[in-house]
């Protein structure tokens, strides 16, 4: 999982930088917001994605025209599937998850957010969300974005990360550490 908090720099960061501007001139932040969202979580939850925009052997035609293929049937608007299309043709697709965490990132600074990364086996209900969204709120002092992944092998529980704060209460960490403490006292 990569922190949100550091900055996104490189080709990255000017990608994202780049994808920023356009959605700003448009008036699509939210939307390009989005479909970040929707990339992300795409690249998360298949493998094959995960493979097709890091394989170096697909040539750039059939690397773009299989990401637009996804994007597009996924919902994801066409000043983001553009985007893409440019990535794919600059052969960069390999970094499109930094560039996806460097747009919500310059999108979160211009509205004065911070975006806490939250790991929980099941997915949150809404009325968890707002409850999660509220809290973190009171305790960091300012609006905070969820920025949600399910990952079953916790078990339980979740795992927070705003900044370089991270809160780990999963029923994974905590059987791990019973299993260290076991092994010790034996």
């Amino acid at each position: 999982m990569s922190s949100e908090s550091s900055a996104i720099s490189g080709v990255a960061g000017r990608y994202a930088a780049a994808l920023f501007e356009l959605a700003e001139e448009q008036k699509k932040l939210d939307k390009v917001a989005a479909d970040v969202a929707i990339i992300r979580s795409l690249l998360a939850e298949s493998e094959d994605l995960r493979r097709l925009v890091a394989s170096p052997v697909l040539g750039r035609d059939a690397q773009g025209e299989a990401l637009l293929a996804v994007l597009e049937k996924a919902g994801v608007s066409a000043l983001t599937r553009n985007f893409a299309g440019v990535v794919a043709r600059n052969r960069r697709l390999f970094v499109i998850d930094s560039m996806c965490i460097g747009y919500r990132q310059l999108l979160a600074a211009a509205r004065g957010e911070i975006t806490a990364e939250i790991m929980t086996a099941l997915p949150l209900t809404a009325g968890q969300r707002k409850s999660l969204e509220q809290e973190l709120r009171s305790a960091v002092g300012s609006k905070v974005t969820l920025d949600t992944r399910v990952d079953a092998s916790l078990l339980g529980g979740m795992i927070v990360k705003v900044g370089s704060r991270m809160i780990d209460s999963s029923l994974r960490t905590k059987l791990q550490r019973l299993e260290l403490s076991l092994k010790g006292a034996a």
